[in-house]
């Protein structure tokens, strides 16, 4: 803003003078020479703050202003009032009537530059841009849901308390620097105010940094019960120090956008607005690096089993203790884990579904903590690596969400955690049929591990047919009296040749597989998937009532730890003192690298309608792909 002694105001805004790199020049003139009314003045020279490549004039009552250019060597701007700085470009100004003051003359004219500046450019730079947008040359600050708990190791989550809790706690937030560089006496008539719409006051809150304070009183200026907060007054340079919250994640009514906002009033003369987009919670597939394993002490066999794969994969295991689940083993339905990133800050968040089973309290009690953050909602899905379709990339992969048939109107994911999921979008997520299973999670019948190539991955899926082609070969091979369940107490022993004349068995295998191959073009369609990025693990299911059941521990349902792949042991027919399904399996996974150990889960899981990957959950590495990278 430019302001004559007398008080009359123009303003030249580059994004308000964005130091945005490029070169210019601008002349004031107190009114063009066919204009004679105002006072003669000779102009005054005025230098274009460093780095400014564009800006936009417009002038306070009582002020006409002009912009004079050349049509041959810059056109005017269309659908913007903004003008790119250029040599031959100049701003113009004249008095439409003589001042009421004495002084009816200008003698001086002086600059105002107020900017609100954040990290805008996701670098660590602080600096000015009015907008958001993606991709790798994106603009627009970002701001993280402080949704952990750095402060006392009791209490709720830090968002939740309407201070900051420490110096940790301030790491979450995001800064904000409000620059201005007035003419003495500006305040004395004019007041300038921060201030958040009235449809953002729940999802943010600003607090007022003061110098040689406790980070504790911090004053909270912004937020649901405060709209605007006026700026203490500075005479002639000056700069404020703000810090900004998130408080809620993108959702279905909220696109996860919210702008703080500088007005000089006298009346509403000039508005300065960072915007920011609140961080998603991201999802982390199989291939991403284990960092921690989740686990419950249900059955010691089987415990130890996870305890020797965590030691080989070099990860730490964290046992939520009887007491503490109180009977509950299901720790995948419980939680899901991920993540937030900010370019400040990145820490891990735990997803928690509302099932109020026995460990409905350990996400909050025990994984909420010190940067490791929570949200609840109740997620019933799967995560995809990174893919490429048709020339979109997901560099952060796509969440597989378990739905019922199109049309039926049976069993889908709850409408609240469906909008909350799309609401992220950054990992568009995928709807697949498994209505059909008696659990109903896409587990069940898929399943990514890593493997060299270009894609990084290998889709596993479930298959009746493989494994009805298996036990025909091995029937050929003379082998027709190897049996199921070789070596289990308590459970009856099936041959290859039972297996094989149960026409109700093949009828419910053809059934199953047709649900699994609906499923597979849509995966190949929606991750542009070729067969050749597929492979199929043998498995056989049941039909009781109207739906599947795994017949034998279901392999895909495994605990991926990097190339050490924990599967659940099948107990297949016994062939030359080696079960014929692990063989299989083997042949099929170990030339990718991995590493398959298969672990005994038939009494503690299986028999449950569950296997490995049910009752372990594990904390893997963040993407080093930034999400607003991404191309939306």
């Amino acid at each position: 803003m430019l302001q004559t002694s007398v008080g009359i105001q123009i303003f030249l805004l580059p994004v308000l003078w964005t130091w945005l790199g490029g070169r210019g020049r601008g002349r004031l003139l107190q009114n063009p020479p066919s204009l004679p009314t105002s006072p003669t003045c000779f102009p005054a020279p005025v230098s274009m703050p460093r780095g400014a490549t564009s800006f936009e004039a417009r002038g306070t009552g009582g002020l006409q202003v002009y912009v004079t250019y050349d049509p041959k060597h810059l056109p005017k701007p269309e659908g913007s009032e903004r003008w790119p700085l250029h040599a031959d470009t100049e701003v113009i100004v004249s008095l439409k009537a003589l001042s009421s003051k004495k002084d009816k003359c200008f003698n001086s004219v002086s600059l105002l530059a107020l900017s609100l500046d954040a990290d805008t450019s996701r670098t660590g730079t602080i600096q000015n841009y009015t907008k958001w947008t993606w991709g790798p040359d994106g603009e627009g600050a970002v701001l993280l849901v402080n949704c952990d708990r750095d402060g006392p190791s009791y209490g709720n989550m830090d968002h939740t308390y309407p201070y900051v809790r420490s110096q940790a706690d301030l790491q979450d937030l995001s800064l904000v620097i409000l620059n201005i560089n007035s003419p003495a006496g500006i305040f004395d008539n004019h007041k300038l105010m921060l201030h958040i719409s009235i449809f953002d006051a729940a999802k943010v809150r600003v607090f007022h940094a003061a110098e040689n304070t406790s980070v504790s009183h911090y004053e909270n200026i912004l937020g649901s019960d405060k709209l605007s907060y006026t700026v203490p007054p500075t005479d002639g340079r000056g700069q404020h120090t703000f810090y900004v919250e998130g408080l809620a994640f993108p959702d279905g009514d909220f696109n996860g956008l919210v702008s703080l906002n500088a007005t000089l009033l006298e009346q509403t003369i000039f508005t300065d607005t960072v915007v920011f987009h609140v961080a998603p919670w991201l999802m982390t597939p199989n291939t991403q690096r284990p960092l921690e394993i989740f686990g419950v002490n249900s059955n010691g066999k089987f415990l130890e089993a996870i305890k020797l794969l965590a030691r080989k994969a070099n990860c730490k295991l964290t046992i939520c203790p009887e007491v503490e689940n109180r009977g509950d083993r299901w720790i995948q339905d419980e939680m899901e884990l991920g993540y937030v990133e900010a370019p400040h800050q990145s820490f891990p968040v735990v997803f928690d579904s509302p099932r109020n089973r026995g460990l409905k309290e350990f996400p909050f009690k025990q994984i909420l903590g010190p940067d490791f953050g929570y949200v609840t909602r109740e997620p019933k899905n799967g995560r995809v690596p990174p893919v490429s379709v048709k020339g979109r990339d997901y560099s952060l992969g796509r969440i597989l969400i378990g739905s019922s048939f199109p049309g039926s109107g049976n069993r889908k994911m709850t409408k609240v955690v469906r909008d909350f999921l799309y609401a992220q979008k950054v990992q568009a997520p995928v709807e697949l049929y498994s209505d059909w299973l008696t659990v109903g999670h896409v587990d069940e019948f898929l399943s990514f591990v890593p493997a060299p190539g270009k894609k990084g991955f290998r889709l596993l899926l479930a298959s009746p047919l493989a494994c009805l082609k298996l036990f025909e070969e091995k029937q050929k091979e003379g082998y027709g009296n190897a049996a199921l369940f070789e070596g289990l107490r308590r459970v009856g022993k099936i041959t290859l040749n039972e297996i094989l004349t149960d026409r109700n068995l093949r009828q419910d295998s053809k059934y199953v597989q047709s649900c699994i191959d609906w499923n597979r073009s849509i995966l190949k369609r929606e991750l542009g998937l070729t067969e050749r990025d597929i492979i199929d693990i043998p498995q056989l299911f049941t039909l009781e009532g109207s739906t599947a059941t795994a017949l034998f521990p279901d392999m895909v349902n495994m605990l991926v730890l990097g190339k050490h792949l924990g599967i659940p042991k099948p107990y297949g027919p016994i062939i030359h003192g080696q079960c014929c399904l692990e063989v299989e399996v083997r042949s099929l996974l170990e030339p990718l690298g991995l590493s398959c150990t298969f672990i005994d889960d038939f009494f503690s899981y299986h028999v449950l309608s569950g296997e490995i990957h049910c009752g372990t959950n594990v904390l893997r590495e963040a993407f080093s792909f930034h999400w607003w990278n991404i191309r939306l």
